[in-house]
C-alpha cells in the first residue's frame, strides 16, 4: 500500500495511492484510519513529504562497489548523523543551495519509516516496528563539515531533505535498488545488498541508543556516485517499487543590503 501526503485547497491530508488516484483518509497513519471524501488526481494537488519526522538519522560512508568490498564484521561503532525536521521537504521542491557556495552533493538513499516505538529490538525484530519506505536525498553541503569531523551543519539546511512521493508498506527492502538521475542522465544504480551495515542490524542499533518513535525516518545510506550539482541542476532519486523524488536545485540571488 502507497501512502502520501498531499495539500489541496490549503488543507493537508493523508491518502492512499490508487489505480484510480488518491483516495483521502482520516486517522492516524500508523494505527487506525478511514477513507473519507472523493478520489483525487495527483495533479489536483501538491505532493509533500509522505511522513512528517520527528526526527532523521543518516548513515555514513555505507555503501561498497561490488559483494567482493563488503567487510567481514561490522563496525563497533557506525557513523550516524542528524538531520532537523526542519530540512525535510517533498518532491518537486526546489532545493536551495547555501548563500556562501555555489554547489552541493545529492545523496539517493532508501530511507525506513518507523511506525511503532522501537526500544532495544534484535534485528529479528525491526520489521514489526518499520511502517514502510520511502526515498530519500540526503543533500549535502560538505564545505560545512567541521575540521573536527562535525558533519551537522553540512546536513542540516532547510530544504536539505527531501522525503518522497509515496511511503511503501508492501516492499522487501533486501531486493530494491538505489537509484539516482541528474539532468536525465544515470549516477546511480545500486543494489541495498552492498549496504556495510545492513538495514536490521542498522535500526536494531540505533534502538539501543534511542527511542525510536512512528514517523521517524532512518537514511540508510547512499550507493558509489553521489556527486556535486548546482544551480538549475535536476536530481531525480528512484526506487523502482516506491517511486520518483524529484528535485531542482537553486540557487538563491545574494540579498543586497541597503
Amino acid at each position: 500500500m502507497k501512502f502520501t501526503r498531499f495539500k489541496q485547497d490549503g488543507n493537508v491530508q493523508y491518502g492512499v495511492v490508487t489505480n484510480e488516484g488518491i483516495k483521502p483518509i482520516n486517522g492516524n497513519v500508523f494505527g487506525e484510519w478511514e477513507y473519507i471524501g472523493e478520489t483525487v488526481s495527483a495533479d489536483q494537488v501538491e505532493l509533500l513529504a509522505p511522513v512528517e519526522p520527528n526526527k532523521v538519522i543518516g548513515i555514513g560512508a555505507n555503501y561498497v562497489g561490488n559483494k567482493e568490498e563488503l567487510p567481514s564484521s561490522l563496525p563497533d561503532i557506525p557513523v550516524f548523523f542528524f538531520k532537523p525536521a526542519s530540512s525535510v521537504v517533498g518532491p518537486e521542491t526546489d532545493v536551495v543551495i547555501p548563500e556562501a557556495i555555489e554547489e552541493v552533493k545529492f545523496e539517493s538513499e532508501l530511507a525506513v519509516v518507523i511506525g511503532k516505538e522501537a526500544k532495544n529490538i534484535s534485528k529479528e525484530e525491526v520489521l514489526d516496528h518499520v511502517f514502510g519506505y520511502t526515498v530519500g536525498n540526503d543533500v549535502t553541503a560538505p564545505q560545512f563539515f567541521h575540521e573536527a569531523g562535525h558533519w551537522t551543519l553540512g546536513k542540516a539546511f532547510d530544504t536539505f531533505t527531501p522525503l518522497g512521493p509515496v511511503v511503501e508498506t508492501e516492499l522487501d527492502p533486501s531486493t530494491v535498488f538505489v537509484k539516482a538521475d541528474v539532468n536525465g542522465e544515470q549516477k546511480q544504480n545500486s543494489p541495498t545488498n552492498l549496504m556495510i551495515v545492513p538495514l536490521l542490524e542498522m535500526v536494531s542499533y540505533l534502538s539501543r541508543v534511542m527511542t525510536l518513535q512512528p514517523g521517524d525516518v532512518i537514511l540508510t545510506g547512499s550507493p558509489l556516485g553521489a556527486h556535486f550539482v548546482g544551480d538549475g541542476d535536476v536530481v531525480e532519486c528512484k526506487i523502482d517499487e516506491i517511486g520518483t523524488l524529484k528535485n531542482k536545485l537553486i540557487k538563491l540571488p545574494v540579498a543586497v543590503q541597503s
